[in-house]
């Protein structure tokens, strides 16, 4: 096997901006792109291979031919033919819904889905861009039900400035919402399952406002109060500096300038790489090379032993397995 390459699948969305096309450097007239699936083996918005001897082929049939070759052993007794992950670019012009999403026991028992576990990484912002992660007070599950109801949710949420390179972890059962101005990298498990909880009030084109899943957000939210939501590392040059490690993804940042070599031979995983900025060449121990720019998405199978990066200059991307 060889690292793979896949098609971007572009969503248009209410709130979706002008950013992703041209980060991207697709040619595409495509406009309100609020995202862009890289690597997708969600029902109905698969990824398809672009490179190689695979292109053509989704990656639910590359998973079902390939099989451990391509998830490694463990992972694939674990999610059998369901590639694990879900890999997204969300550029937001204008704020998104207050959402959550239920864990893995809650959506097994009313959707037969994985849950949703997931983290942000972002990409770039505008001066006044926001996130919210998690509440400010504690407050009971009756108190939210009045809280939706009298417009009043938001004033309970942690509301964060953001700049690039800010990186936040949100479990399942983590109240949330991407602002306006917010350009991020999003990593999750397989699962579209959202709870939305509060749109502002925003009506469509038709005047109808969006489907709000009140009582089900109810039971999946964590009431828990932390005193920060975000993950704070400590930046380091040409080496990993790991972000997030949770049992259904381990994610760390390489910003280089000089090449790095990485060994993959202990691991039982697939890897895939986000190129945020810059370019690099990419080469597996086989000799099989890539160039990737930002914006473009590799997955490496798990029988890749080893690969080295050479950075055009200066390069920054996310690493992650399982």
């Amino acid at each position: 096997m060889y690292p793979l390459k896949f098609e971007p699948i572009l969503k248009q969305t209410l709130w979706g901006g002008d950013k992703i096309v041209p980060f991207k450097h697709l040619a595409s007239p495509l406009t309100h792109v609020g995202e862009s699936w890289e690597i997708s083996d969600v029902e109905g918005s698969e990824s398809i291979v672009a490179n190689g001897s695979d292109k053509g082929l989704t990656l639910t049939q590359m998973v079902r031919r390939y099989r451990e070759e391509l998830v490694g052993e463990s992972n694939y007794a674990r999610f059998g033919n369901k590639f694990p992950l879900l890999i997204k670019f969300i550029d937001a012009r204008e704020d998104l819904s207050i959402q959550v999403h239920p864990n893995d026991e809650l959506a097994k028992k009313r959707h037969h889905s994985y849950g949703k576990t997931e983290m942000w990484y972002v990409v770039s912002a505008d001066a006044d861009a926001k996130l919210r992660s998690g509440f400010s007070q504690e407050i009971s599950p009756k108190e939210y039900k009045e809280r939706v109801r009298n417009n009043t949710i938001t004033d309970v949420l942690q509301e964060y400035a953001i700049h690039a390179g800010d990186v936040f972890f949100l479990p399942a059962g983590r109240i949330h919402s991407i602002g306006a101005g917010a350009f991020i990298a999003e990593i999750q498990q397989t699962s579209d399952i959202t709870y939305r909880i509060y749109d502002f009030n925003r009506k469509d084109a038709q005047g109808h406002t969006r489907e709000l899943h009140t009582d089900l957000a109810r039971e999946a939210i964590d009431y828990e109060v932390q005193a920060d939501y975000r993950t704070n590392y400590e930046f380091a040059e040409n080496e990993p500096v790991e972000l997030i490690s949770c049992p259904y993804f381990t994610t760390s940042l390489y910003d280089m300038t000089e090449d790095i070599s990485c060994d993959y031979s202990e691991l039982d995983s697939f890897v895939v790489l986000i190129c945020l900025e810059g370019t690099c060449d990419v080469t597996d121990d086989n000799g099989y090379a890539l160039t990737v720019r930002a914006g473009e998405t590799v997955l490496l199978p798990a029988t890749t032993q080893s690969i080295s990066i050479h950075p055009y200059e200066h390069v920054k991307l996310l690493e992650t397995y399982v």
